[in-house]
């Protein structure tokens, strides 16, 4: 962890807000474009963006340095996502029902916002959350199967057989 870093996050948990709202500015991108891909909604990536931070914010004084402040953070922003499907499962038939539109909509947000978009991002829109977040998170993210496995909260086997499954589907959908 870099020195900055480390002073900002022991400030922000001895109740600095000028130290939290630091590491606000400097994770909330990198946080929001991880839900962007996972969620292919930008309002919802935002929302939940929004929600993981403020959950960062009230539970900093048990992050504890042993894994990066980053993946940390990621693993908030997952659990975040995770409750609000299942909160909502229901509405998860809709939405995926719709998938074609929103993919449609999201990548005319996401070339106005200056993030890339690509073949790719169009397969992993069609991918199913369990498969399209163990990739993101390995592949695009490049953490270690053991780490993504930390951040879902399944066995490194699962991690390993969703990222195999995962890669075939999304071949299959480039094709």
């Amino acid at each position: 962890m870099e020195h900055d870093e480390y002073e900002l996050i022991k400030s922000a948990q001895q109740g600095d807000d000028n130290a939290f709202a630091s590491l606000y500015k400097r994770y909330f991108d990198f946080v929001y474009k991880y839900l962007i891909k996972i969620t292919m909604n930008t309002h919802l990536a935002e929302e939940i963006t929004q929600e993981a931070l403020t959950k960062c914010y009230i539970n900093l004084n048990y992050y504890n340095g042993k894994a990066k402040f980053s993946t940390w953070l990621i693993t908030i922003a997952t659990n975040t996502y995770t409750d609000y499907l299942r909160k909502r499962k229901r509405e998860r038939l809709f939405f995926w029902q719709k998938t074609e539109e929103r993919s449609t909509n999201l990548q005319w947000h996401i070339t106005n916002e200056g993030v890339e978009w690509s073949e790719l991002m169009e397969g992993f829109s069609k991918l199913e959350d369990e498969y399209k977040m163990p990739l993101i998170l390995k592949h695009y993210y490049g953490y270690s199967y053991d780490e993504v496995a930390d951040i879902l909260g399944v066995k490194e086997g699962t991690v390993k057989s969703r990222v195999h499954y995962g890669n075939q589907k999304l071949r299959k959908e480039l094709r």
